[in-house]
């Protein structure tokens, strides 16, 4: 469970350091590893902070089916970060712990409604390279959900992409946040979705 951080891990230091420390270790229990590479880059970090604020803020999208298509494109990607931490906010949220588990093979369980399934294809989809969309799965979850949260879905979806890739190509790996909630993480899981 340790970060081989292919971008080395800086020190964060000063005032501003010591507040972003105090905030997530309040928010999470502790520092997440993408801090310590992002800190690095404080223009960049800003920016991704900024957003995900931003992100906070949507609710148009059940959040389930929010949950359920970063979990799938985590998986898809295979970035055990994501998806430990993705399981630890989950719980956080009180969301269905039992489905959530169950997101990395969701295509072999019966746990999920067709809804669901359709959300868990379409997130795959879309991050597939290059992506595989096609407009049926398009069609049925804007008439499901109506355009708004198809919406949120897509860039929700593009927004994980982004926290995916970034912490796979900088070496990052679970963190252990899942641990506190009684969550099991199996890399094996996130390895045999991405295949």
């Amino acid at each position: 469970m340790s970060s081989t951080f292919r971008i080395p891990k800086a020190r964060i230091t000063g005032l501003y350091g010591r507040v972003l420390a105090g905030i997530t270790k309040r928010m999470w229990g502790k520092i997440p590893d993408n801090a310590y590479v992002l800190w690095h880059n404080r223009r960049v970090l800003n920016g991704v902070l900024g957003f995900e604020r931003s992100a906070t803020k949507w609710n148009r999208l059940d959040p389930q089916l929010a949950t359920f298509a970063e979990m799938a494109v985590a998986g898809a990607i295979g970035c055990s970060w994501c998806l430990d931490f993705g399981y630890y906010m989950a719980h956080r949220s009180g969301l269905d712990l039992e489905k959530v588990r169950e997101v990395p093979r969701w295509r072999g369980s019966d746990a999920f409604s067709s809804l669901e399934r359709d959300v868990l294809e379409y997130a795959e989809a879309a991050t597939a390279t290059p992506p595989t969309v096609d407009d049926a799965i398009v069609t049925r979850l804007v008439e499901a959900l109506g355009a708004p949260a198809m919406v949120e879905l897509t860039q929700l979806i593009g927004l994980e992409n982004m926290r995916s890739r970034f912490n796979f190509a900088a070496g990052l790996e679970s963190q252990g946040f899942s641990d506190v909630c009684e969550v099991p993480w199996a890399k094996a899981d996130a390895v045999a979705s991405a295949s």
